[in-house]
């Protein structure tokens, strides 16, 4: 990990210089070191530690999911600013960078295009063009491999969940994206990528032989990962995703579903890679919290043939079609889009272009 051998990779250039970095939990070593501690023990020496930041979720991983924003604090130990990102400001503003030279970016992603990490680096990209603030990202595992699927973001679509045109699954790593958004996007920043060593694009999280800590709190295992860039649509409808229980995103349900019925024709769908197990659970928060829900586990088979944009949307269809009377898209706010419904800022597009 670049993480693990910052004095080798440290650009000469940016010797000494005021630093912030971009960090949440699942921002750690090898041997599960948290990369402020990494940073902090560098500080005088490669740079010097002076800004935190933190995405979505918080930089202690602390909130939940869509516009439950975070403030800012002082660190206790080091007394400098830890910034939000995810609160009043999504980019960080020039009284942020004021006084830094150069910005880190060091964020564990899943692999889909929703997962709001990527944006808050296209964003702190952005802000760091404008000042002339060098970016230095640490490249981590895609951890669902280079596997691309679903439907590219229409520009029209843009919020932030999609702030630039690439796939739902997009199959690179956050280096590689850093890189396609200074091609696409922002020519004029000064990029640095440190690179992994021996890095397998086509393989999984587990083959990496990384220790995973779930980088958002409804994302606690690599299973979550693999089923996310078809399961997170759910979050557009009135159907469970499974927050508030211990698999989410791999179970899905409602008050209403006949989960044996049900499964029973998923199944019949012969989708690859993927077997549909009745299940029952009790959400303790969220959509259904405290009432009895039918619905399904996801049991994924074969990790090469499951196509999680594809089987998400077969099952919104079984839906719309066996509950026509209860079933039901999310209205807006979500992501603070406030216009357009929420499945199509997910998706990319216009209901229709998946969902005729």
């Amino acid at each position: 990990m670049p993480l693990d051998r910052l004095p080798e990779l440290w650009p000469k250039s940016l010797k000494n210089v005021a630093l912030g970095a971009v960090l949440h939990p699942a921002s750690i070593s090898a041997s599960l070191t948290h990369a402020s501690d990494v940073l902090k023990s560098h500080d005088g020496t490669l740079f010097r530690l002076k800004a935190l930041f933190g995405p979505q979720h918080g930089y202690l991983g602390q909130t939940q999911d869509n516009m439950i924003e975070w403030g800012g604090f002082t660190h206790p130990l080091w007394n400098i600013p830890v910034y939000s990102l995810y609160g009043e400001h999504r980019e960080p503003t020039p009284e942020m960078l004021e006084g830094l030279d150069a910005l880190l970016v060091d964020m564990q992603d899943v692999g889909a295009r929703y997962y709001t990490f990527i944006w808050t680096l296209y964003l702190c990209m952005r802000a760091c063009e404008k000042k002339g603030i060098p970016v230095v990202v640490l490249d981590r595992p895609n951890p669902i491999s280079n596997t691309v699927e679903g439907p590219i973001l229409n520009p029209d679509y843009r919020s932030f969940v999609g702030l630039h045109p690439i796939p739902v699954r997009h199959g690179k790593t956050i280096g590689e994206l850093a890189q396609q958004f200074k091609r696409e996007a922002f020519p004029n920043c000064e990029l640095y990528v440190l690179p992994m060593e021996g890095y397998d694009p086509t393989a999984y999280f587990e083959d990496t032989r990384l220790p995973w800590v779930l980088p958002s709190p409804n994302m606690p295992t690599v299973d979550t990962a693999v089923v996310y860039p078809g399961m997170c649509l759910f979050e557009a409808t009135n159907v469970s995703e499974g927050r508030g229980t211990s698999r989410p995103f791999e179970l899905f349900g409602a008050a209403w579903i006949r989960a044996q019925d049900f499964c029973d024709k998923l199944n019949r769908e012969n989708l690859p890679g993927v077997w549909f197990r009745e299940a029952y659970f009790q959400p303790t928060f969220h959509k259904f919290s405290g009432q009895l829900c039918g619905g399904a586990q996801m049991h994924i088979t074969d990790r090469k043939s499951f196509l999680p944009f594809h089987t998400a949307v077969v099952v919104l269809n079984n839906l719309r079609r066996d509950y026509p009377e209860t079933f039901r898209w999310k209205e807006p706010p979500y992501e603070y889009e406030y216009h357009k419904l929420p499945i199509e800022i997910l998706i990319g597009g216009p209901l229709a272009s998946v969902f005729p």
